[in-house]
């Protein structure tokens, strides 16, 4: 084990996930210029870049320049992509242990919150993520369907996601049409019936989770207008004494600025209504059959032991119309059969990325970055220096020889051919990826749209096969 990391015996290291937070892992481990190391990435999907091509909202273009960013990364010698390869379903973790000194967990945090009320489940409730997956053109919710006849939307949740839905919601055909929306997606959201879109937090505007460009992007609509009533914006004591506190975060600072001056305006009569509204929290969805109407509680703001204002049912009870409801209340990670989980916080249990055993010791090869190591939180850039903190540890095990050899054979052959014998001729190179992307680009160019997404794996790995656009005219 003392030569691992020279050339004659790189380092490997298989990455299963292949978003921002597996992207920043692959760039910190090639770019260590004292360790020769391999890496091999893996994503269910045929296509990478996880989140930032099936999470980001489809007028939010300029945020999906990061891409390049991992092309330079994908380019790198000494880097391999498989897409439509599932850990847990053709390979297994052990499998990976196997075959790799260290495997590196980046597959996000894929399941929505629960809001854990009556009514969740009736026809026209819907978790955030789904509808998001929808319209970006994710081929597990392709098939979905939304039913958008309804003139008030309820949203739940005052984070980023939850501005994205609002947004998406008061699009014009014009705004979607130029896009890389889902083609199934953008009739039934340019004829929707939907005119009133309410955003409610369980927190004050103080606690708001939103970006400050997010915030700003829901008062410049071009077809509708943003409305708070001025006593949502009256801040309680302890809000107050926050903000003007030297511990205070500046985004907070700038949001309530912005919900302010949100407040203040007079509605200039615009097709649609983004309605935000704070201290509010739902307590039942109520309908025959569907959603009808919305229970919603109103709270107060009381400091915890840990000097955190949290939210406290007042008893204060209101109806609201409604016939869709989408929930955006977090995301959660789900464990892999022989990966240690942490159930409680559904993150794969760790410290600085190494993953620990249910006593608390080291499982020394298996590390873990993104979502599924601190939970859903922060932007993009946010992973990468989560991603760094991973790989120095890595490697500070590297030096200490605490990385394991491989139980079978640690080449690039190895992998390659059991792939071949349990998922012939479907697992997506980086070149087939290009494939993909070159014909969506094609189908879009008519259009005078950045792309038009496939929507299937069949069609993906079609196109990755052929080189050729699927469906094309």
């Amino acid at each position: 084990m003392s030569d691992l990391g020279t050339p004659d015996n790189p380092l490997r290291a298989a990455i299963v996930g292949s978003g921002p937070a597996g992207f920043y892992t692959a760039e910190a481990l090639l770019a260590n210029d004292d360790v020769s190391v391999e890496v091999d990435m893996f994503d269910r999907l045929p296509t990478p870049f996880g989140l930032v091509r099936a999470g980001v909202a489809p007028d939010h273009p300029k945020i999906k320049n990061v891409i390049r960013r991992y092309e330079k990364t994908a380019a790198s010698e000494g880097f391999r992509f498989f897409g439509n390869v599932e850990v847990g379903r053709e390979l297994s973790p052990a499998e990976l242990t196997e075959r790799y000194h260290a495997a590196i967990y980046a597959y996000g945090s894929s399941t929505d919150r629960r809001l854990g009320i009556p009514g969740e489940d009736l026809p026209g409730s819907h978790a955030a993520t789904e509808f998001v997956a929808w319209y970006n053109a994710h081929p597990d919710f392709a098939d979905r369907e939304f039913d958008l006849s309804c003139e008030r939307a309820v949203v739940i949740g005052n984070g980023n996601v939850a501005a994205d839905v609002a947004r998406m919601l008061a699009l014009t055909r014009e705004e979607l049409e130029q896009t890389d929306t889902a083609d199934h997606a953008i009739e039934p959201m340019a004829k929707s019936g939907i005119r009133e879109i309410v955003v409610l937090g369980r927190r004050g505007p103080a606690q708001a989770a939103f970006t400050n460009p997010e915030v700003r992007e829901l008062g410049e609509m071009i077809d509708a207008d943003i409305v708070i009533d001025p006593a949502e914006c009256e801040l309680d004591p302890l809000s107050r004494a926050y903000l003007e506190s030297d511990g205070a975060d500046i985004t907070a600072r700038k949001n309530v600025d912005i919900f302010t001056e949100f407040s203040h305006r007079e509605p200039e009569g615009k097709r649609r209504r983004i309605v935000l509204r704070f201290l509010c929290s739902p307590v039942e969805i109520r309908g025959d059959g569907e959603v009808e109407s919305i229970v919603i509680g109103r709270n107060e703001l009381v400091e915890g032991s840990s000097g955190r204002l949290s939210a406290r049912d007042t008893g204060e009870r209101e109806e609201l119309r409604c016939g869709l409801v989408f929930r955006s209340i977090g995301y959660r990670g789900i464990g892999l059969e022989g990966v240690p989980f942490d159930e409680d916080r559904g993150v794969i249990r760790n410290e600085g990325g190494r993953v620990l055993d249910d006593e608390g010791g080291q499982v020394e090869g298996q590390y873990v970055v993104g979502w599924i190591k601190r939970g859903p939180s922060g932007v993009i850039g946010t992973n990468k220096k989560d991603a760094q903190e991973t790989i120095d540890n890595l490697f500070s095990d590297l030096e200490r020889g605490h990385v394991p050899a491989p139980a079978g054979a640690a080449d690039g052959s190895s992998i390659e051919e059991l792939l071949a014998e349990r998922s012939p001729d479907a697992v997506v190179s980086y070149a087939g990826w290009k494939a993909i992307d070159a014909a969506e680009r094609q189908r879009g160019e008519p259009l005078g749209r950045p792309r038009v997404k496939f929507c299937t794996i069949d069609e993906m790995v079609e196109a990755a096969r052929s080189g050729e656009p699927v469906g094309a005219e």
